[in-house]
């Protein structure tokens, strides 16, 4: 009876050691859980002044909130354009070149056209200016 009571501490190490390495082997390192906590915790500060800032300037988060939706929305186009080609690319066919020609001169020629006499305009004078 004596050593059974001695050996129930070594049999409960034994037994701690095994469930305690199977644990830890389940469970991720400490470091990833300080990590999460970390993000957590600026995750949370930052949304209590986020929730401040909006109540404070409704009209500054409605702007911000408009501007990055047309910001998304520009991107959205820019990437539909690029998937469907821009139309920047160049047209395959074939082509040549025609020279330009001299009119020949029998074709009949236009008489030119007329001047027409202006009409002059006389400035006028104001009664300030003479005297």
């Amino acid at each position: 009876m004596n050593t059974k009571l001695i050996a129930l501490p070594e049999r409960a190490m034994v037994m701690a050691g095994k469930w305690g390495g199977d644990v830890m082997d389940m469970v991720p390192r400490a470091g990833k859980w300080l990590e999460t906590g970390a993000k957590l915790g600026a995750l949370k500060a930052g949304s209590r002044v986020a929730v401040k800032f909006a109540r404070r300037h409704p009209v500054a988060l409605a702007a911000t909130v408009a501007s990055a939706g047309a910001l998304w929305y520009l991107a959205h186009r820019a990437k539909k354009r690029a998937e469907n080609g821009d139309g920047r690319e160049p047209i395959e066919g074939t082509a040549r070149r025609v020279e330009a020609k001299r009119a020949s001169s029998t074709t009949t020629r236009r008489a030119p056209r007329k001047a027409t006499p202006r009409k002059t305009t006389r400035s006028r004078s104001t009664p300030a200016a003479e005297t």
